[in-house]
């Protein structure tokens, strides 16, 4: 069956992934609009730059762009979690979880800021996962900074990625200022890089415009379909049995493992917390939690005991996103 395929690192499981995720978006493609822009960077960044990225760019193609990306980050992030070992063996759940969750909802099947910044989620869990072995990790701390700054140059709300950071260094390292600092540095760095630039064009005003989603009210709802709710009923039945397999396994992983699920957890708190900072207060923001929840499913398909429950519960969370994508 597909989730036993997949917990082993057979290579055939490549074309399984990738199979499986051109299924998952053939409803979005079948019912694509006549024309379908593409919006790539914020405001702040796209003002001063004069960007126009995919305008031109039918509805087809962006779809499969967008399933092409995704795949990629898919096998990346599958990489990182082999590498650091997070399931407790290698295999390629991490990879098929990423695609099943990029095809919850149609607006995830399409470019958009999320999808780019998803890149640099997943470098950024890469480092994040490795400061525990270092002794000297300030120039990490800085690079992280860079990072955060211009994925909120894409994705605004990705600036509480900072707050990321400085939970790593609580939950991996022993407090030095220094190492708290070097984060803020590099974030400081590129919006007073950006700064000048605006400066030099005298638009300054333009610039402060970019620090107007802090000023925007908490949300009170969002603009969700309510067909859609029916398809996150199979993947909070997954995650529940994913917290009940945790519960039972956490004390007996190592222990960079279990801080490690720690700092998933603090990075779902600040996706899910960044909505407000959302001007269209779209789903579309939601794409950033895939690699952390991709993480915990594939934790629990990997560890879940009972194969008649997880394969069909997989089968199920399949048929789900097919049968809602087409009717």
């Amino acid at each position: 069956m597909i989730i036993n395929q997949h917990r082993t690192l057979s290579g055939l499981n490549i074309f399984l992934v990738t199979l499986v995720g051109t299924i998952l978006c053939l409803g979005v493609y079948l019912h694509l609009p006549d024309k379908l822009t593409p919006v790539l960077v914020e405001p702040g960044l796209n003002r001063l730059l004069g960007l126009h990225i995919g305008e031109d760019l039918n509805p087809q193609l962006n779809v499969i762009i967008t399933l092409l990306l995704t795949l990629f980050q898919a096998f990346y992030l599958n990489r990182v979690v082999n590498h650091y070992n997070l399931l407790g063996k290698p295999s390629f759940l991490t990879s098929l979880m990423f695609m099943t969750l990029v095809s919850l909802f149609i607006p995830f099947l399409v470019l958009s800021p999320t999808l780019i910044c998803n890149f640099i989620t997943i470098w950024m869990l890469q480092k994040l996962f490795n400061i525990y072995k270092h002794v000297d990790v300030k120039g990490t701390m800085f690079d992280l900074g860079l990072i955060v700054a211009l994925g909120s140059l894409i994705h605004f709300p990705f600036i509480v990625m900072l707050l990321l950071i400085w939970g790593s260094l609580i939950i991996f390292r022993p407090f030095d200022w220094r190492e708290w600092f070097t984060p803020l540095l590099g974030v400081i760095t590129i919006y007073f890089l950006l700064a000048v630039a605006y400066f030099w064009l005298e638009r300054m005003d333009e610039f402060y415009q970019i620090f107007i989603p802090f000023t925007y009210n908490l949300p009170t709802r969002l603009d969700m379909d309510m067909n859609d709710y029916f398809v996150l009923i199979p993947i909070v039945i997954s995650l529940g049995g994913f917290l009940f397999i945790l519960k039972d396994n956490f004390f007996k992983s190592v222990v960079q493992i279990r801080k490690s699920f720690q700092l998933l957890f603090i990075m779902l708190v600040l996706i899910f917390g960044s909505f407000y900072l959302n001007e269209e207060r779209s789903i579309n923001h939601f794409l950033l939690a895939v690699p952390p929840l991709s993480i915990y499913l594939a934790y629990f398909f990997t560890h879940a005991k009972m194969k008649w429950f997880y394969e069909t519960l997989y089968v199920v969370i399949l048929l789900t996103i097919i049968y809602f994508q087409f009717f």
